[in-house]
């Protein structure tokens, strides 16, 4: 069985930051493209991040670049996402998804991934 946990949500401040990780288990993901997505109850899952395979090719929505940072650990089969200057309209569950396909090209869709983990809240009070 595939899982992906993600871990280090919770509550901050306006200006604050939290590191979230998500670690996976059951399938080396080394090969695939690995995304960051998140959820605010009533509206669809939207792109935040994504990361090539061995880590040298990055995206991020327009919302997020400049303060988040997505990263990844081949070796602990898990991927990060550093969230620095975290606004209210941060405040969402954020998803770890996996690409459906090795090696493919960066996608802000959902479609294109096939592995999810459950979320984890992210609260940023103003």
């Amino acid at each position: 069985q595939v899982q992906l946990v993600e871990s280090g949500g919770g509550l901050v401040q306006t200006g604050g930051s939290l590191r979230l990780s998500c670690a996976a288990s059951g399938r080396t993901f080394g090969s695939r493209v690995m995304a960051w997505f998140r959820q605010v109850s009533g509206r669809d899952r939207e792109f935040v991040a994504a990361i090539s395979w061995n880590g040298d090719t990055t995206d991020y929505a327009h919302s997020v670049k400049g303060r988040f940072t997505i990263s990844r650990d081949n070796a602990a089969n898990t991927v990060y996402l550093q969230m620095n200057s975290l606004k209210p309209e941060d405040t969402a569950v954020y998803y770890c998804a996996v690409h459906r396909d090795a090696a493919r090209r960066l996608s802000p869709q959902i479609v294109a991934y096939d592995f999810w983990g459950q979320g984890t809240q992210v609260t940023v009070s103003s």
